[in-house]
């Protein structure tokens, strides 16, 4: 379903673009290549978090939950200053320790995109994969789906947003079972806005998943999307499409930036 309601938004780029033949779609973090078959109407390219991106894309570079998954810096603010956040031990099992003031990247990041924190995480990564995906697309979209904050949301995280997952349970301490948890944290969009406006992306949209699926699906009211072979996937398709618009659609949101070029 997902897939299938991507493809369409992807779509109405390539028209936008012009229908050019030798447009690709860049999936960042493909994982086990779930969307393969729903992007398959283009070049399609996967790329893991240690690949290489292609040169020259005209197309889109696409990735579903990738920044969340990127490492970050961890930090605490005390009196004032921002002090690395590092892991020790006590009383055998691993703890946060207060270490150092962080690095002037990391005070940079801290007082542009989360100020008032009182801890947070410092998505360096995120800045050097804007880098990246700039200097990869000649032309074309760069288009996410993540959830994340805005700096002005940030003081509703004052703890940080670290969350850990073990068996589809979340759970805010991080450092338990360690190498049996997957570890995120929230995307900071405005920084992603801000790095790729300085490297020539301009932000079509930022909005909810629900309004990029909604968008998706106007032309046809749904109908590629919840036509099913039987009654029975019928009525499966119509309580993911539920499940998308009115539990994920809400939490996660959408980023879309274009590179003008030839």
């Amino acid at each position: 379903m997902l897939g299938i309601l991507i493809a369409a938004r992807i779509r109405e780029m390539f028209r936008e673009m012009g229908s050019p033949p030798d447009f690709a779609v860049v999936e960042l973090g493909a994982g086990r290549g779930e969307m393969a078959e729903a992007l398959g109407e283009w070049r399609y390219i996967p790329i893991e978090t240690g690949g290489n991106l292609p040169r020259n894309v005209r197309g889109v570079i696409f990735s579903n939950e990738f920044f969340d998954a990127l490492p970050v810096d961890a930090a605490t603010v005390i009196d004032g200053t921002p002090r690395q956040l590092l892991v020790g031990v006590e009383g055998g099992r691993l703890a946060w320790v207060t270490g150092d003031r962080v690095t002037a990247a990391v005070e940079e990041y801290w007082r542009k995109f989360c100020p008032q924190a009182g801890m947070f995480e410092a998505n360096l990564a995120a800045l050097e994969w804007m880098d990246r995906i700039a200097d990869a697309l000649q032309s074309g979209f760069h288009f996410t789906i993540d959830y994340g904050y805005v700096t002005s949301e940030h003081i509703r995280f004052p703890q940080g947003t670290l969350m850990s997952y073990r068996r589809h349970r979340a759970s805010e301490d991080v450092l338990a079972d360690p190498g049996e948890r997957d570890i995120t944290s929230h995307v900071p969009f405005s920084a992603l806005e801000e790095r790729g406006g300085l490297r020539g992306l301009e932000k079509m949209a930022r909005e909810t998943l629900a309004q990029t699926l909604l968008h998706a699906g106007e032309s046809d009211q749904f109908a590629a999307a919840l036509a099913g072979a039987t009654p029975e996937e019928d009525r499966a398709r119509r309580l993911q499409l539920k499940s998308l618009l009115f539990g994920m659609g809400e939490t996660f949101r959408t980023l879309i930036q274009r590179k003008a070029g030839k």
